[in-house]
């Protein structure tokens, strides 16, 4: 069996090395040896250091070498949306199976690449794509399929999962947490993509496509992330019993017209510290699966690194490879349920609101009158002093499950009362405090 390799960064330079210690074992599991045909690369005269491979594989013509017909596999680690879509519609259209890593193109654009995949007779195997090295994708399109999954909850960025763990630990705010983040390789210089949930984000649209059997992509995911999230913020959620996680949400629901739809969403939250996300610690990930008949599921490990990566990948290329040999392939994408998505102002979530007040009679009547009349009920109030010494209050509120929308209309009038000095924080709660 014969791969083309398309990218040599960080996952792909791994594939090389483990597919050259694992060579015999691999040629066991598959029942014919893999062997590279060619690797596409950016720039051909790069160092690539003591790299087991051949000089001569290298090329800078990743359409000629996936149009090759001695190609059986085509293995995609380069990333972002072109010129990667363009050449896995190519390698899936000619009857190639592909394996990518590619989240950001499978969450933008993956109806293309498993109609291409349908209509060349290949394999399409993606499992790297999210949460590493972690068994996730495979469990929740074959294990699972004779299962009705009703909601996946997890931690799927390790980056963010560090700082906000940082945070927890030691008090330190977001900035303090994400220079040590960066100093010790968990953040790249630009973490935009991390910390403002854009990863995240398309993971999470991945995970509700293979959950509830519709196409969900990165446009249909309620993006937040955690610049905002402050050191007052991990505080207060440490004196409840609780931390903070940016939680990738996706679960089946009714709407207002009593359709089955999803709710797919992506946002720092609270959790109690007895939830088993609570101890997800580092750059760990993990995701916790609910189901009707099979319970709560938990998947837990390394979500990123070279290393847990082009394990994820090796293993699809395994799968692929034993397809190929057999004549089969494996089944077509399930999105026979075409669930609609539900906007973010209909998923049903509850707020922690802490409040700057005057401290003066009438002041809760009147923020609870606010709530009353947005129709949202209140779980918890806390009252103490400000702390600024300027004889004003701080208050804390965690409400009862309502619509998004209408805590967030809540919030807005409350902003405009003229006993509110400022709404400090505002926060969704998870996981049933």
């Amino acid at each position: 069996m014969r791969l083309a390799l398309l990218g040599c960064g960080t996952v792909g330079a791994e594939v090389v090395r483990l597919l050259n210690e694992q060579s015999a074992d691999l040629a066991a599991r598959i029942g014919a040896p893999l062997e590279i045909a060619g690797i596409a690369v950016r720039r051909l005269g790069r160092d690539r250091g003591d790299l087991p491979v051949d000089p001569a594989l290298f090329t800078t013509d990743a359409l000629g070498l996936i149009k090759r017909d001695d190609v059986d596999v085509v293995v995609e680690v380069v990333g972002g949306i072109e010129p990667a879509r363009g050449w896995l519609v190519e390698a899936l259209r000619a009857g190639k199976s592909v394996v990518t890593a590619n989240k950001a193109l499978l969450a933008e654009d993956g109806g293309a690449l498993h109609d291409a995949a349908v209509e060349g007779g290949g394999d399409l195997y993606y499992e790297a794509s999210v949460a590493g090295a972690i068994p996730l994708l495979r469990p929740l399109r074959e294990s699972l399929h004779g299962d009705r999954i009703t909601r996946v909850t997890g931690i799927v960025n390790g980056t963010t999962n560090f700082i906000l763990s940082a945070m927890h630990a030691t008090g330190a705010g977001f900035a303090e947490a994400l220079e040590e983040a960066t100093e010790l390789g968990y953040a790249e210089a630009d973490p935009t993509a991390d910390v403002e949930g854009f990863d995240a984000a398309a993971k999470a649209a991945i995970l509700a496509s293979l959950a509830f059997h519709s196409r969900v992509g990165a446009a249909d995911v309620h993006r937040e992330g955690i610049t905002e999230v402050t050191a007052a913020d991990m505080a207060s959620a440490k004196a409840m019993g609780c931390t903070i996680k940016l939680l990738c949400i996706a679960a089946r629901g009714t709407d207002a017209q009593g359709r089955e739809t999803v709710s797919v969403r992506v946002h720092p939250a609270m959790i109690p510290l007895t939830h088993p996300l609570a101890s997800v610690g580092d750059a760990f990930n993990a995701v916790f699966v609910e189901a009707d008949a099979a319970g709560q599921l938990m998947f837990y490990g390394r979500g990123a690194g070279g290393a847990p990566t082009a394990s994820a990948v090796l293993g699809d290329v395994v799968a692929v490879a034993r397809n190929r040999l057999a004549g089969v392939r494996s089944a077509s994408e399930s999105a026979y349920a075409a669930l609609p998505v539900r906007p973010m102002g209909e998923a049903l979530t509850r707020y922690h609101i802490s409040l700057d007040v005057a401290d003066r009679p009438g002041v809760l009547e009147a923020v609870a009158g606010v709530f009353a009349r947005h129709d949202v009920s209140i779980a918890t109030v806390r009252q103490g002093p400000s702390g600024g010494g300027n004889g004003d209050a701080v208050l804390v509120i965690v409400t009862h499950v309502a619509p998004d929308a209408a805590l967030a209309a809540t919030v807005s009038e409350l902003r405009g009362l003229d006993i509110v000095r400022s709404v400090a924080s505002v926060l969704r709660v998870e996981g049933g405090l």
